[in-house]
């Protein structure tokens, strides 16, 4: 059948993909240089199935969920097959609770929920995997698991995202799934699907998950490569016809799932609680050609993208996000009562700066209300600006963005809006933790907080 696993001379599989009438197409998991004609392979009869569960935290495994960071083995108890059918509409639920990433920039314009699918896009060096693992980061202390699929990169980059982790801690709540650039094309192209098989893990079982795929792009780059030698006849930039489905089917998997849903998965060992699997597949475009072939197919299935532009990133704008063509279409309703609050006047104050500050390059002399304008544009782009590493709290966020519409920051010079958030940051922490404590657990907004 398709997608049945072989096995072949060495105690190797191979997975068929072509069913022709009088031969397979498989590719191999493996190393394949000595395999030669007239070898013995055997159907299984099984398709591909990883270890899942909890056990499967804290560690970096390959594609087939094996452990490669030297910590012996998995004890898993489960496995789960890698390619599962997404759960129908019934099943699932709206999502209305948020995913802080820690970012004010993310969280205050383009919210993401809990089940959400929120593509992250940019050229390369623009910083993409950089705000994925800051999102990971900020999850250490939220009952978030994380899964961070590692797809055709380089062995030395990963290790440094694994040491990022460990570093701050968020490597105990996270799995690494690794198919790296030296793996085989059938490896990169199949990790996705086993690390969302992970994910599930946890969703199915009423948790909520957060899976990061570094990149999608590369991906596609590997199907096409197999689907090529497979002899399928190629489409639109030489990828195959079918190149949609592979990320359709992917990402429709992560998704937030009802109480009924789950206390029938667990027999009724779970009830009551929502289980979700939050996405953030990464693609990278070519000379900010958003209308290139994946992309297009990528962005049309999310529901959202952050779009992260090289000339921000050169101007020293890090996070590099470009507000204008960022969206989030369901993050809305799943934004912190406190932000969504605070944060309406922020998009429309970058918006009207973006317009602004075109239009000032030509005219010299402005009158008072457009350079105010302009100088609260400056000001709120200078405040949106953040370090790596270093995920912001709700009540962080919420007091640096409250600052900015109140006007708090008129008096402050364009080079020191920086200091001034970390001494406003640091007096607030100091005075007033209760309620920081309270802001960061419950997010609610009312009169006596805003005194």
């Amino acid at each position: 059948m398709q997608g049945e696993m072989i096995e072949l001379p060495g105690g190797r599989y191979a997975l068929a993909l072509n069913l022709n009438r009088d031969s397979v197409g498989a590719v191999v998991m493996g190393p394949y240089a000595d395999l030669q004609e007239g070898m013995k392979v055997t159907g299984t009869g099984r398709i591909l199935e990883v270890p899942v569960g909890p056990e499967m935290l804290g560690r970096v495994v390959n594609t087939l969920g094996e452990p490669i960071d030297g910590k012996g083995p998995i004890e898993a108890k489960l496995t789960s097959p890698v390619e599962i059918i997404a759960p129908g509409v019934i099943d699932r639920k709206s999502v209305d609770q948020p995913v802080q990433t820690g970012y004010k920039s993310v969280d205050s314009m383009i919210p993401i929920g809990r089940g959400q699918r929120e593509l992250v896009i940019g050229d390369r060096q623009t910083g993409k995997t950089a705000m994925a693992i800051d999102a990971i980061i900020n999850q250490k202390n939220s009952g978030i698991f994380s899964i961070y699929v590692a797809i055709g990169q380089k062995a030395s980059t990963i290790a440094n995202v694994v040491r990022k982790l460990e570093e701050h801690g968020a490597l105990a709540n996270t799995v690494v799934v690794v198919a790296s650039a030296s793996e085989s094309a059938a490896l990169q192209y199949l990790a996705p699907y086993a690390g969302c098989a992970m994910g599930e893990y946890f969703r199915d079982r009423g948790e909520d998950a957060l899976i990061v795929y570094d990149d999608l792009s590369k991906q596609a780059v590997a199907y096409r490569q197999i689907s090529l030698l497979l002899k399928r006849p190629p489409g639109r930039e030489a990828f195959p016809g079918d190149v949609f489905y592979l990320h359709s089917r992917l990402l429709e998997r992560a998704a937030r799932v009802s109480e009924a849903y789950v206390e029938k998965f667990t027999n009724g060992e779970v009830k009551g609680k929502t289980g979700s699997l939050t996405a953030l597949p990464i693609i990278e475009t070519q000379a900010g050609d958003v209308s290139a072939f994946v992309p297009t197919n990528v962005i049309s299935i999310t529901d959202g993208q952050i779009f992260l532009q090289t000339e921000l990133f050169n101007a020293g704008v890090r996070p590099a996000v470009d507000p204008g063509i960022s969206v989030s279409r369901v993050g809305g309703s799943a934004q912190t009562k406190i932000i969504k609050k605070l944060s309406g006047g922020i998009r429309t104050a970058l918006a009207q700066y973006r317009e602004l500050a075109a239009f000032a390059q030509f005219s010299s002399d402005l009158d008072e209300a457009t350079k105010k304008q302009l100088d609260h544009g400056q000001k709120v782009t200078e405040l949106m600006k953040q370090m790596q590493y270093a995920p912001m709290s709700v009540f962080d966020q919420a007091l640096v963005i409250f600052a900015a519409e109140r006007g708090y920051l008129e008096d402050v010079e364009l080079s020191k809006v920086l200091d001034f958030e970390g001494a406003l940051l640091s007096f607030a922490r100091g005075q007033y933790a209760d309620l920081a404590t309270q802001i960061d657990t419950t997010g609610a907004f009312n009169k006596e907080i805003e005194a």
